[in-house]
């Protein structure tokens, strides 16, 4: 089947959809995973994701959009072989580093261990962490290849691969997770490690189905991708292009990794600063430690791929705008990026945060510190958002030393503010670990802000589309606020059982979000964010299938 390419909002529109569509698949097997793993278990599967998070970061070194923002700035400029030639090259970079980095985790897993757990006792064991990350381990050298292979064809403006290689990443996984999980602990009755140890392994399984999907649409579509050029090429040598790969990647690389890092800051400092210095048992700091690095961060994730779908879009379409000089169009698509992730992650966030208590009893049961931990928590995926969002645009424009100096400033705010502000709070009788997810927000907000900043005083670029879209939009998330509160005298948020939280759940957001919309609608910020055409392409679509 041939490929058509995507404009920039028919592009965002697909690619969060199908990223959407993936995350939620990734938390609804969450429900009969965690009943089969527990708070134990989702600690020990937090710790291997978030060491792994850190190593799949430097794997990938920023190489598949490094390479999207490669291929479509010399496709703009009619170079076809040599984009050709960056392409192999990058594969073959990728697959030498995402070797190393195996290596490295492999080996040094007990010393990753004794890091994360140190004199902690009564709950997961060094030999358990040492075991799963070994494990997860595996998915580096798979990972590499296919998102530089999914960056290939977004850089050529083929957008709709990547979201259904994700969502098949995702339902393999899944499969995975939760039948080999029950039959690991629940039929063969083997230790909780091998549970948890089959369940990152098929992060492995999942990588490689989704890869041989991207290999199949590449050789299908070769006549697309693989041009011949009518006019001279630069004759760029193997070395030349892994120092260009490697100039446009490493702003990439530092964005998620400083985001991974973040989650580790907590990962290493949570559990025994709760413990030692709040006098929390071991097995309640770890179920706060698995709502913050896992279940938690699961939920989450259905804010941040939104401005995951956005930036799959955006950068070969910034790039291609940027590179022809066309600074109109690149302040539209800024402007219009920053109100589609305002539009959708600010109402999401709040909503979500409102009606938590039956929201975490769907997916996980009743908790003593689940809902609270997450009530707060969710406020980091908005942060997120606009973090990935102003810092990414940075390096797209290429002002790389700005993006590194704002990743710091962000990161020294968190490392630095974590214990002490679990500290303030604790002495304002609030939740210590409150402490820790306010220094993330920090960290983040400032990174989003001082890039802002920047990208106006350089750029010219005016955000005053941006700002009419806030306002609008902030009046349609009080108004939503105002009807679900209403909506509390006639249907009370708290109830038992997981039906009865699913069904208050759902009526709630179908409430907040009509009324969110028929606002957005009336006052027509949908039309001035989305654009008119699309917005009619969408209602003809659903009037045909109505």
């Amino acid at each position: 089947m041939k490929l058509k390419k995507n404009t920039f909002i028919q592009g965002a529109f697909i690619a969060t959809l199908g990223i959407v569509i993936s995350k939620i698949l990734g938390i609804i097997y969450v429900i009969p995973f965690y009943a089969i793993i527990g708070d134990q278990g989702g600690a020990l599967y937090g710790y291997a994701y978030n060491i792994y998070s850190i190593f799949l970061g430097i794997s990938q070194a920023g190489l598949p959009l490094a390479m999207s923002k490669l291929i479509s700035e010399y496709n703009t400029l009619g170079y076809y072989e040599t984009k050709e030639k960056i392409y192999k090259v990058g594969k073959i970079f990728l697959n030498v580093l995402g070797v190393l980095c195996f290596l490295i985790l492999f080996i040094f897993a007990p010393q990753i261990a004794d890091l994360i757990i140190g004199g902690v006792t009564d709950g997961n064991t060094p030999e358990d962490i040492i075991f799963v990350i070994r494990i997860i381990s595996t998915a580096i050298l798979v990972v590499p290849i296919l998102s530089v292979s999914r960056g290939y064809l977004q850089g050529h403006k083929f957008i709709s691969p990547t979201p259904i290689s994700q969502i098949i990443e995702q339902v393999v996984r899944v499969l995975i997770i939760v039948i080999g999980s029950y039959l690991m602990l629940k039929v063969f009755h083997l230790p909780l490690r091998t549970a948890v140890g089959c369940a990152v392994f098929a992060a492995t399984i999942g990588a490689l189905c989704s890869y041989l999907y991207i290999r199949s649409k590449i050789k299908q579509n070769k006549e697309q991708l693989v041009l011949k050029s009518s006019k001279k090429e630069p004759n760029l040598t193997t070395k030349e292009i892994l120092k260009m790969l490697v100039i446009y990647a490493v702003p990439f690389v530092m964005i998620d990794l400083f985001r991974s890092i973040y989650n580790s800051v907590d990962v290493i400092t949570l559990v025994k600063t709760l413990v030692n210095n709040f006098g929390y048992a071991t097995k309640d700091a770890e179920t706060v430690m698995s709502v913050i690095s896992t279940w938690g961060l699961k939920l989450n994730m259905i804010i941040i791929s939104i401005v995951s779908g956005i930036m799959t879009s955006l950068i070969p379409n910034l790039t291609s705008s940027f590179v022809k000089k066309d600074m109109k169009d690149v302040n539209k698509k800024i402007n219009q990026t920053l109100e589609i992730i305002l539009c959708l992650a600010l109402p999401m966030t709040i909503g979500l945060s409102f009606i938590t208590t039956p929201v975490w009893n769907v997916f996980y049961g009743a908790s003593t510190y689940g809902a609270i931990t997450y009530r707060y928590l969710v406020f980091v995926a908005f942060a997120t958002t606009l973090f990935t969002a102003t810092t990414t645009t940075m390096q797209l424009l290429k002002e790389y030393k700005v993006v590194l100096f704002t990743l710091i400033v962000g990161f020294l705010i968190k490392s630095t503010l974590n214990i002490p502000l679990m500290h303030l709070f604790n002495e304002l009788n609030i939740y210590p670990f409150y402490g820790a997810i306010t220094a993330t927000i920090l960290g983040f907000i400032t990174s989003a802000i001082i890039s802002s900043i920047h990208i106006k005083r350089k750029f010219g670029i005016n955000y005053q589309p941006t700002f009419k879209a806030l306002k609008n939009i902030i009046i349609g998330v009080i108004i939503m606020l105002i009807v679900m509160y209403i909506t509390t005298y006639i249907i009370p948020l708290q109830v038992e059982g997981r039906l009865l939280s699913f069904i208050i759940a759902v009526v709630y957001a179908i409430i907040g979000g009509a009324a969110y919309l028929f606002y957005m609608y009336k006052s027509k910020t949908l039309e001035n964010v989305f654009g008119k055409q699309f917005l009619n392409k969408i209602k003809a679509k659903l009037r045909k299938a109505k």
